[in-house]
């Protein structure tokens, strides 16, 4: 047998410059709104504004009456999928990933066994499904309706359950750019007026069931390497919020490239995917808390630098980024007349050099962010600095 040469080996630099490219973030793409957020697989959505600021960093052009637009129409929606956290998803991802991303869904459930004793789950997802179908439903106004069939299990139980076993959106105007308005429940299908896919991507133990749920696992592998990668097995693991997903992997290896990074770990591309020069010019970008492009991958250096991991988040919430060459240097905010611009300070030399010799590009960015998304508002732009925290 011929003995295969070792696998090439991907610098952090390359890693970074690959990624930023696919994520539309070495460049601003002139991709339209919907076509941006079917290439990125979903923008992460736990608030509401992060979906616009994430594609005023990548798109020229970008307006957010482009996106408001599309949740008006439907052609995008709010739901619960990867990780098991709210993404905005183009209508026919939402059809298709929250099947694949079931399983996990299913897992949580367990936490609530205690307050779900006696509840017979099936009958429960038809209920809430009738009751989300007649008119959305908010979840305390579920978890009161539910409570009613079972007034003796814990009523946020019951709530979570539904959420856990029925592919629920949060229809307009929650979602909505300049509006406000509570969270509200109807079922994909209800919204959409399409059916979910038949079958999930993944049984309930994660392994491969049908040919059909494994072509959407496949097809799926191959569009997390368009937008993420080159990225291993734990990459896409951590990406999605599912395990085991090293068959489909093996199945799709024939025509994948595979490369190492510095630490060994096995990586896969597309062979045809965007690897640009490690020299490559990264512009400054600004942010939104939660962004995908920092919670994507179970290796996190590609971006984040290893003196500073950690430090986009205070407890469990995230923080609005700043990148800087490519990396993370920094955190923003918005107040009630500026933005607020806090850099890392005392750390490495080389970084610090790069937010010197990059402030007049960070300022134009923050600028340009300012005209898109708030146009006609006036702030001032106000540069800080982070200091280290204690004991790190």
């Amino acid at each position: 047998m011929t003995k295969q040469p070792p696998a090439p080996v991907l610098g952090t630099r390359a890693l970074n410059r690959a990624t930023l490219d696919r994520q539309l973030l070495l460049r601003r793409s002139s991709r339209s709104a919907k076509e941006a957020v079917a290439h990125l697989v979903g923008l992460q959505a736990q608030n509401v504004k992060p979906p616009y600021y994430a594609l005023a960093a990548r798109l020229d052009g970008f307006a957010p009456e482009q996106l408001s637009g599309l949740m008006a129409d439907r052609d995008v929606v709010r739901i619960v999928t990867l990780r098991s956290t709210i993404h905005t998803h183009t209508a026919a991802d939402a059809l298709t990933l929250r099947p694949l991303v079931q399983p996990a869904r299913t897992r949580e459930l367990t936490a609530f066994r205690k307050g779900l004793a006696g509840v017979d789950l099936d009958r429960l997802a038809a209920l809430a499904r009738d009751l989300v179908e007649a008119e959305p439903r908010t979840m305390a106004g579920l978890r009161e309706a539910l409570r009613a069939e079972w007034p003796d299990a814990d009523p946020q139980s019951l709530a979570v359950a539904a959420r856990c076993t029925l592919p629920l959106v949060q229809v307009t105007p929650r979602g909505l750019w300049g509006r406000s308005g509570q969270v509200a429940l109807t079922t994909a299908e209800h919204w959409l007026g399409r059916p979910v896919e038949s079958a999930s991507a993944l049984d309930a133990t994660g392994a491969s069931d049908a040919t059909d749920a494994t072509d959407a696992t496949d097809a799926t592998v191959l569009r997390y390497l368009a937008a993420f990668g080159p990225a291993s097995v734990k990459d896409m693991q951590t990406w999605a919020g599912l395990t085991r997903l090293r068959d489909a992997f093996e199945r799709l290896r024939p025509r994948l490239l595979t490369f190492r990074d510095e630490g060994g770990v096995e990586l896969f591309d597309l062979p045809d995917a965007p690897r640009p020069d490690p020299a490559t010019p990264a512009p400054p970008r600004f942010l939104p808390e939660f962004d995908n492009l920092l919670l994507s991958h179970a290796d996190r250096t590609r971006v984040v630098p290893p003196e500073l991991r950690g430090r986009a988040w205070q407890g469990n919430q995230a923080y609005r980024t700043l990148l800087v060459d490519g990396f993370l240097a920094g955190v923003w905010k918005l107040t009630e007349d500026a933005l607020v611009i806090e850099t890392f300070g005392q750390g490495e030399e080389e970084r610090e050099r790069s937010l010197a010799a990059e402030r007049d590009a960070i300022l134009a960015e923050g600028e340009r962010m300012l005209a898109t998304l708030h146009p006609g508002a006036s702030y001032d732009i106000r540069f800080g600095t982070v200091l280290p925290r204690i004991g790190r």
